[in-house]
């Protein structure tokens, strides 16, 4: 929400518009994210002429300030919504950037690839704001992603399996 959608259309902005289509996954009671996301792609098509892009929202997997206990729940549901999207999407790649809304999204692409029904790869992206721990969301996906990002060297020397490349947002 807000500062992971700004973040992440950032990153976007350096794609070429062979990553197309777009299929932007947010949460249902994010109220800034669309917004944002049409006025980027509607920017990104002055450039890239045939872009395409779709947008999902999911149930939020975790609120700020939510139980843990709870947050289990909510994220199953979540998940529940999150299995049939990938399922139909059946990405390529999926860039998250840590939201609790892609631990889900990231969970069900796992899944498919397990299945053999269609393999993702993952990359995610720990948010600029995290200099010496990582995000809920980063301690899940860092075990499970392909490629882990993290932007500052504290992190790197933490986090052996990740890929410090300086700001990239």
């Amino acid at each position: 929400t807000g500062g992971h959608t700004t973040e992440i259309l950032r990153l976007l902005s350096c794609l070429s518009e062979s990553y197309s289509p777009i299929h932007y996954i947010f949460a249902d009671s994010d109220k800034m994210s669309e917004a944002k996301i049409r006025a980027f792609e509607q920017k990104r098509a002055e450039t890239f002429s045939n872009s395409k892009f779709t947008l999902d929202r999911i149930p939020r997997s975790r609120e700020v300030r939510q139980s843990w206990t709870s947050s289990v729940v909510t994220t199953l549901y979540s998940m529940l919504y999150s299995l049939p999207l990938t399922y139909k999407l059946k990405p390529d790649l999926i860039l998250c950037n840590g939201p609790g809304t892609c631990v889900p999204v990231c969970v069900s692409a796992l899944l498919l690839g397990l299945l053999g029904i269609k393999r993702a790869i993952i990359v995610y992206v720990e948010s600029i704001c995290r200099v010496e721990t990582l995000s809920l969301s980063g301690k899940i996906l860092y075990y499970f992603s392909d490629y882990f990002i993290v932007q500052w060297p504290e992190l790197k020397e933490k986090y052996p399996k990740s890929v410090y490349l300086g700001r990239i947002v």
